[in-house]
């Protein structure tokens, strides 16, 4: 069973239920001061308390996504954290037969009504796959939405629009399948004729666990920025028929991910054409989930990812951004103030655009994400380009 799998849940709670019956029952049979029945009363009480605790412990890494796999528990630093290979060292040419792999379902098990019934070709397709980066040398697992057109034979020699979703932190990608529910909110908006047909690869954060780098090129540490702004993109693109020019690719993140998404969008303009960040905040915490300070003292460095810093200081982006919240959003002030500044920024450069929208009640949790999700996605849909023919592969 998979470690964030209900299934594992239900097991060691029906454990625990019939290990405490088998304890009040047989109790009074091991009352006597013998080895064996001392033994007896001490491996039931265990069973017990470590089933009670698995299923405690088990519960609260399916609510932050601390770890995503048995992989991920028990080689901490092995599997989420990979170089790629000594035949393969940083900067070398990638290899597009080995920078995607598929893997197992990856909890996809675990999620209803993911998509409605069908065929690929009539609904569409989610697919769990590990990518992993020549340039950062990380690796990580991802999902990837597939809409049904890309299964149709008409559009066989056609690239799709991309975006890419990024969940917050701490949590899992399988979050934007289960509880954002992502795919099957692009469902819906495609069978109403509201979003154009898009591949969406759906990643977390958190590329190098438990440490929280906030998207950013650590010093010394995790190239978390140059895994989203290139490896990330360049693998999907030599794996799926995605468009790799202007106007194609799109990014969109809640909490953590839409301060990540601002950030992309705003430092790597010339991949990320718009951004739709739903909650964000606007400045790099250093906190001890980021470890402390990410840029290790550098001042400068830690401007270049402040976005109020980049608006007030450097050349306005070729890009768009939508900025979503609730008005009763803890950080709302900072919202408006960051608002404000980019509008001013947009009045006087045409090349960059900022919307934005707020509910007048919500929280920072899914439910305000879930309501304010399909008009992100239309945004995001009406900036990205359509098809784009080719004919480099079969």
């Amino acid at each position: 069973m998979e470690l964030t799998s209900s299934a594992l849940v239900y097991s060691l709670t029906a454990l625990g239920s019939v290990g405490l019956l088998a304890t009040l029952w047989l109790w009074p049979r091991l009352a006597r001061q013998r080895p064996l029945p001392m033994l007896g009363r001490l491996g039931l009480l265990s069973v017990v308390q470590v089933s009670v605790m698995a299923v405690l412990a088990l519960t609260v890494n399916n609510s932050f996504g601390f770890y995503t796999s048995w992989d991920d528990l028990l080689r901490p630093g092995g599997a989420p954290l990979v170089l790629a290979g000594a035949s393969a060292p940083r900067g070398a040419a990638p290899d597009p037969e080995k920078l995607v792999q598929p893997t197992a379902e990856g909890g996809m098990e675990t999620v209803k009504d993911l998509l409605p019934p069908g065929t690929p070709q009539e609904v569409g397709k989610v697919e769990s796959v590990r990518v992993t980066g020549p340039v950062s040398g990380l690796s990580d697992q991802v999902f990837v939405y597939l809409p049904p057109e890309y299964f149709a034979p008409e559009y066989a020699k056609m690239r799709f629009p991309a975006v890419l979703a990024i969940g917050g932190f701490p949590g899992t990608s399988l979050h934007l399948l289960d509880s954002l529910r992502l795919p099957q909110t692009v469902s819906t908006l495609h069978r109403a004729g509201q979003v154009t047909p898009t591949v969406i690869v759906m990643a977390r954060p958190t590329v190098a666990p438990p440490r929280n780098t906030e998207c950013v090129d650590v010093p010394n540490g995790p190239l978390t920025e140059t895994w989203f702004a290139k490896d990330l993109p360049n693998a999907v693109h030599s794996a799926y028929r995605v468009r790799d020019s202007a106007n194609s690719w799109g990014v969109l993140g809640y909490s953590t991910g839409g301060s990540c998404a601002l950030r992309l969008a705003m430092r790597f303009p010339e991949r990320f054409t718009a951004a739709a960040a739903l909650h964000a905040d606007y400045q790099v915490p250093n906190d001890s989930w980021t470890g402390g300070d990410l840029f290790q003292g550098d001042a400068a460095l830690a401007s270049q990812s402040d976005v109020l810093w980049r608006l007030r200081n450097l050349p306005a982006p070729h890009t768009s951004l939508l900025v979503v919240s609730t008005r009763t959003e803890e950080n709302f002030k900072a919202t408006e103030d960051f608002v404000a500044v980019a509008q001013q920024v947009a009045q006087a450069h045409p090349e960059f655009t900022v919307e934005s929208t707020f509910l007048d009640d919500g929280g920072h949790n899914f439910d305000s994400w879930q309501r304010e999700l399909p008009a992100a996605l239309t945004w995001l849909g009406d900036r990205l380009g359509t098809f784009e023919w080719v004919n480099d592969r079969p």
